[in-house]
């Protein structure tokens, strides 16, 4: 048995690798990345069958961040072209999550700027919109930046299913992407949101300038957590923020990073979402192959998607299915 069959065979008996095997994984691959993306595929398969679950969301509240994420057009701190609004009504909301939800969305993410809600209004606004939303039959999410105790159980009480707050990049490298608040600040929030009793969605983005070392640290963070959903974002750069110059992670190293947090974190969901077609390219359905089982469809926060008919038909392409099926005539997001 060579040393990735050994890996996967690991991955799937012990479920997970630790973080020096997982280098032990990038150097492997390096020589053959084919094999590992192949092995992650079959990891894939054997915890989460052929299904692949789709997500929408909505930019409810945009712009006019006091964080100085250096990667995000919504900070305060940089001058971009990105759209700023204050939050949407609940009916608005809701309206775009039956669109998300016609083109196969299961779970559907109210999203904020900001580093946490502060307002009555705004909190009550945001508890209809989740009740509307679960109405509807999706599954509620939102990413609301910091909560407390008191707000995590208001949430759970309004039928939100999931929270999401992504830590962004390993602790180590946090402090070159962001100064305003602590890493331990966002590893607090997803504790809160768990002992609520709220499944967590948390992961980062990659093409930061980081190195695989660090996103080997996030994916060990994660797995401390016990996060149920891992969004893998790639840097799409904007103009205007400080890594809007970032020269762009090549297709190949962005499949070997989701093959080998498939390998560290096998039984989690992990969801393909921002960045995913303007750096994948035409290597977009190889996401899935290296280890992926969820998709975020139709438009992201400040950058347009693709339409959610495409991502369907690439999941029926690859002989696997979405856990919901799109109606025949849906109104993608990405199509508004």
């Amino acid at each position: 048995m060579d040393k990735i069959d050994s890996l996967q065979k690991k991955a799937i008996q012990a479920r997970g690798i630790e973080t020096g095997e997982a280098l032990d994984l990038v150097i492997e691959g390096a020589a053959r990345p084919w094999r590992v993306l192949a092995a992650a595929a079959e990891i894939r398969e054997h915890f989460k069958g052929r299904e692949i679950i789709l997500c929408g969301i909505v930019n409810a509240k945009s712009g006019k961040c006091s964080e100085d994420c250096a990667f995000c057009a919504q900070s305060a701190h940089y001058k971009t072209e990105a759209p700023t609004y204050p939050l949407k009504g609940a009916a608005a909301i809701v309206e775009e999550a039956e669109a998300a939800r016609r083109c196969g969305a299961e779970f559907f993410g109210i999203v904020t700027s900001g580093k946490r809600i502060k307002g009555k209004k705004e909190w009550a606004t945001l508890l209809k919109a989740i009740e509307g939303v679960r109405r509807i039959g999706l599954n509620p999410c939102a990413s609301l930046g910091m909560i407390d105790a008191v707000q995590a159980g208001e949430l759970k009480d309004a039928g939100l299913v999931r929270y999401h707050h992504n830590l962004e990049t390993g602790r180590g490298y946090f402090p070159r992407i962001c100064t305003t608040h602590d890493y331990e600040e966002d590893v607090q929030t997803c504790r809160i949101a768990k002992a609520a009793g709220l499944s967590v969605c948390a992961g980062g983005l990659i093409g930061l300038g980081e190195g695989m070392t660090s996103r080997i640290e996030l994916a060990e963070t994660l797995r401390e957590l016990d996060v149920d959903s891992v969004p893998v974002n790639i840097l799409n750069p904007i103009k205007g923020t400080p890594l809007g110059r970032e020269t762009p992670l090549a297709p190949l190293e962005i499949l070997m990073t989701v093959a080998v947090f498939r390998f560290m974190l096998p039984e989690k969901d992990i969801k393909l979402c921002g960045g995913k077609e303007k750096n994948l390219r035409q290597l977009l359905p190889l996401g899935i192959v290296a280890g992926a089982n969820s998709l975020m469809t139709g438009n992201y926060l400040t950058t347009t998607g693709r339409d959610s008919a495409l991502d369907n038909e690439m999941i029926v392409d690859l002989g696997l299915k979405a856990t919901r099926e799109a109606q025949p005539l849906c109104c993608c997001a990405s199509q508004k």
